[in-house]
């Protein structure tokens, strides 16, 4: 069964209630999720004016293939209020495929890796945390290499 790694993400409302939330609907949604990060606050990336975030990186095992498993992550976001008013503005839920076992795609619906991933040290923190020793597909090193190399400024503090 493929492994997939999530990046939850919320900054309006009860943030840490929201991911709580979508952890166990993404479990009955897409899959098994076998691991979970710690919660991560950090400030809001891209469009910066607006509340912090609280992040969390999950592991799932899903029998989903990845166009699915989107539908099944935007079904998520849609269910906990999501509105898609302004690019990298604030949101009740945000679910993002960072990786998908070792699938390279480029679709107009989706691509895998996650092309910001090596950029934004809020999802890499808290993936390094259950899943450091993976390997980027594309970029051939692991998650905590990428880390390590990430140029990302913004401070991210595990709560």
């Amino acid at each position: 069964m493929p492994t997939a790694y999530l990046l939850l993400g919320s900054n309006l409302g009860n943030r840490a209630a929201t991911l709580q939330a979508a952890v166990a609907e993404l479990g009955r949604m897409a899959g098994s999720v076998t691991a979970a990060s710690g919660l991560y606050e950090t400030a809001a990336w891209g469009l910066t004016e607006q509340p912090a975030f609280l992040n969390q990186a999950l592991e799932v095992q899903t029998s989903l293939s990845p166009a699915q498993l989107l539908a099944a992550c935007l079904a998520a976001e849609q269910r906990a209020g999501r509105q898609r008013l302004v690019r990298w503005g604030s949101r009740t839920l945000d679910v993002d495929i960072l990786l998908y076992d070792d699938l390279v795609l480029d679709t107009p619906a989706l691509q895998l890796p996650h092309p910001r991933l090596p950029e934004r040290r809020f999802a890499l923190l808290p993936l390094a945390e259950i899943a450091a020793t993976i390997v980027h597909p594309s970029l051939g090193c692991t998650v905590a290499e990428l880390l390590a190399e990430c140029s990302d400024t913004l401070a991210v503090t595990r709560l």
